[in-house]
């Protein structure tokens, strides 16, 4: 089966080679998502809240351009450099995925740069 890269308009510039999204069928993977804006800056650096909703924003604009929405996300992998943000990153997170949410796991770990403080990578089904 093809797969094909799903690259919104205004994305932040990858950091790496690769794609924002890649559907392949009805499965859309989204890369791990950080806190940027479409020029690449940092967006809420140092404010969780600011950096969560920017990440979960950048994920909708893949999944809307797959053909999908945020109810479509059925897995969610959360990547947090200090798990003293977990209960603020929750509150945003609950905002977007509050009734029905995905499967998930979060996790401590450092990020490519020490701005970003969560990291975010989905898989949702369309269809």
């Amino acid at each position: 089966m093809a797969h094909v890269a799903i690259i919104p308009a205004g994305s932040a510039p990858p950091l790496a080679p690769y794609s924002p999204g890649v559907k392949v069928g009805d499965t859309v993977y989204v890369s791990g998502v950080l806190a940027m804006d479409g020029d690449g800056n940092t967006v809420g650096e140092g404010d969780i809240k600011a950096q969560t909703r920017r990440v979960i924003e950048s994920i909708k604009s893949v999944v809307e351009a797959a053909g999908g929405s945020v109810g479509d996300i059925a897995f969610n992998q959360i990547f947090l450099t200090d798990l003293a943000n977990y209960a603020a990153m929750n509150e945003v997170y609950a905002e977007y995925f509050g009734t029905n949410p995905p499967a998930r796991y979060c996790i401590k770990a450092d990020l490519v740069k020490p701005e970003f403080l969560i990291e975010i990578s989905s898989t949702a089904h369309i269809g």
